[in-house]
Formats: structure tokens, sequence, C-alpha cells
């Protein structure tokens, strides 16, 4: 699905379905892009999010809500997707890639 593979910037989420159990073909299928600036996960299994978010190839990850965030928190994706992480301590001139999680308690 092409929409799933670009890096759109506007009001657009992709829904898909998988197979009941599929972890890992959907983290297949969402790590299948050269982009990865965020992901959002949606379940009641905290952890199975933790699982999820540990291994998507995204610079943040947000569990139960998304875009919900912090300005001065580091910011920046992987792959094509950013240069690093600007802002905070774990900003790096050599730009070492440092996953972010964010959850929602609210909805778990």
């Amino acid at each position: 699905m092409y929409i799933a593979q670009e890096e759109s910037f506007g009001p657009v989420m992709v829904i898909s379905k998988f197979k009941n159990g599929d972890v890992d073909g959907v983290l297949r299928r969402a790590n299948a892009t050269e982009y990865g600036l965020a992901s959002g996960v949606f379940t009641k299994d905290i952890s199975k999010a933790l699982y999820i978010s540990e291994k998507l190839e995204a610079g943040t990850v947000f569990i139960n809500t998304y875009n919900k965030t912090d300005v001065a928190a580091p910011f920046g994706g992987f792959k094509l997707s950013g240069f690093g992480k600007d802002l905070g301590k774990l900003f790096s001139p050599s730009f070492i890639s440092h996953l972010r999680v964010l959850i929602n308690e609210k909805n778990t």
C-alpha cells in the first residue's frame, strides 16, 4: 500500500488488518519502509505494546495515544526520517538512534 510506505505530513492515519496473533508479520510490514519518524500502537495488552515498541524502526512510538508529546523531549526519526535526536541530553553529534516510547496509561 503506497500511503503506508510514504512519509506523509498531514492528517493521515493508516489502519490495516492483520491475522490474530501475527505480531511479527505486522512488524515486518511496518518496518518495510525507508522512513521511521513515528508510529502508534493501540492495544489493551501493555506487554505486547512494549514488545512491539522495541521492534518498530521508528524514532517515537505512541502507545494508546498519538502525537501527544513534550516539545522539550528529544525528537527525531530512524532511517530517512530525520538526522538524529535534537534537543535534550540524548542529542549526539554522531546521531545515535534513541527510541522514545509514550504510553497513555488511561487506556491500558
